[in-house]
């Protein structure tokens, strides 16, 4: 019973976070939160080419993701490791993408989009991708005279 109490406890504890009182927002505050769907990206750096420089990583992001999300994205450098289709585990250096964005049919293609034309261009066998619905608020800076935004 008593370790029962406990796991019980620690559960608890661990999803408070998913339980939390929503941000303090005032009605037509431009910090306003909103629901939002979260792609993760995550890109392995070696092909059959040899690794992707700098250069046509700037490159892509560029040319490829900018245009389908100008309003904004983070870019992670990263070490990875993954089993492909050889069998064997690779480990590489990695880039990820956080994409925040409407989660409407048009949104979710573009990030397929990107993923489809890492593969193409890259020559990889896959590119990973990680979505969840998020609520997401702009905390922003008070102007003089407290003004937001």
């Amino acid at each position: 019973m008593l370790r029962t109490t406990a796991l019980y406890a620690a559960l608890c504890a661990l999803t408070a976070c998913a339980t939390l009182a929503p941000l303090p927002v005032k009605p037509g505050d431009p910090s306003a939160c909103s629901q939002r769907r979260q792609d993760r990206l995550l890109f392995g750096m070696n092909s059959p080419d040899g690794p992707v420089s700098e250069a046509q990583w700037q490159a892509f992001l560029a040319e490829v993701v900018t245009p389908r999300f100008p309003a904004g994205l983070t870019v992670y450098q990263a070490r990875g490791q993954w089993r492909g289709d050889s069998g064997q585990v690779e480990q590489e250096d990695s880039r990820a993408i956080d994409l925040i964005h409407e989660d409407t049919a048009e949104e979710r293609k573009r990030v397929v989009e990107i993923a489809d034309e890492y593969k193409r261009r890259f020559k990889q066998e896959a590119v990973l991708i990680v979505s969840s619905p998020v609520r997401a608020c702009f905390a922003v800076a008070a102007k003089p005279g407290g003004r937001v935004g």
